[in-house]
């Protein structure tokens, strides 16, 4: 027990010592503060800026919680189409991959001219940035059902939706979850990106008036919340499979 608490202080620990050098390399080479300040400086901007930052936060978080729950959903679903109709999936997940080559930052334009300026293109940006690991990884997680629980699920007469909800879905939700992770983690980063192309509030504005500003401290202020808002909501996609995956956590705790 003693060994796996020390781990945990690893990652702190690293952390703080890269905030401590670059503090101190600030003040041993004398580099402006609006070229780059020091995390003291950061810190206590950030304090500073507390009350208005607020509304920004909350703003990129609802956006981000919206976009997060549709793109996950469509790429569930998508999966599931796929994975149910075999003929599909060969045709269309080629297509799928292609999709991710394409730059968000280079369709955000056309959005916003095919759909203005409302909140419906920035939760298709998000969209688009969460459902293709979610696609991806429960593709692969039914595609690890074991042939034997299917075969056996099949002699005792159990149809095609059974099997899925019975045997398939189970076996794929750590895939899924894991797809999930990598979503919690994108959507903010969409979020902001999608603010940046023509919002009233949210982190991408507060970072966009701030570089306009030349305010880098600022700047370096909301790098560190998108930080802590995507490692905040990977935690809770982590908290959440351990109360659905039950079964996984036993067994990692026997190992």
């Amino acid at each position: 027990m003693k060994s796996k608490n020390i781990k945990g202080w690893q990652p702190i620990v690293v952390i703080l010592l890269f905030l401590i050098c670059w503090q101190l390399s600030i003040k041993i080479w004398k580099i402006e503060s609006w070229l780059l300040p020091g995390p003291i400086s950061i810190f206590k901007e950030g304090m500073k800026s507390s009350d208005s930052l607020l509304p920004h936060i909350s703003s990129t978080i609802q956006l981000t919680i919206i976009g997060l729950l549709i793109g996950s959903l469509l790429g569930f679903l998508i999966a599931f189409l796929l994975h149910l109709i075999p003929s599909v999936r060969e045709a269309f997940y080629p297509l799928l991959i292609l999709s991710q080559n394409v730059p968000i930052i280079v369709l955000a334009p056309l959005l916003i001219i095919w759909f203005g300026f409302g909140v419906l293109p920035k939760l298709i940006i998000i969209s688009l940035v969460c459902f293709f690991p979610v696609t991806v990884s429960a593709l692969d997680g039914f595609r690890q059902t074991p042939s034997e629980l299917i075969d056996y699920m099949k002699m005792a007469g159990a149809s095609k939706s059974q099997i899925f909800w019975k045997v398939e879905l189970p076996f794929s939700l750590p895939s899924i979850f894991s797809g999930l992770k990598i979503s919690a983690t994108y959507s903010v980063m969409g979020a902001v990106i999608s603010e940046w192309l023509g919002a009233k509030s949210g982190i991408g504005v507060y970072m966009t008036l701030a570089s306009s500003s030349f305010r880098t401290d600022r700047v370096f202020v909301s790098i560190f919340i998108i930080m802590f808002l995507s490692m905040l909501f990977f935690f809770l996609i982590v908290v959440i499979e351990r109360f659905t995956v039950k079964w996984k956590v036993k067994g990692e705790k026997r190992k």
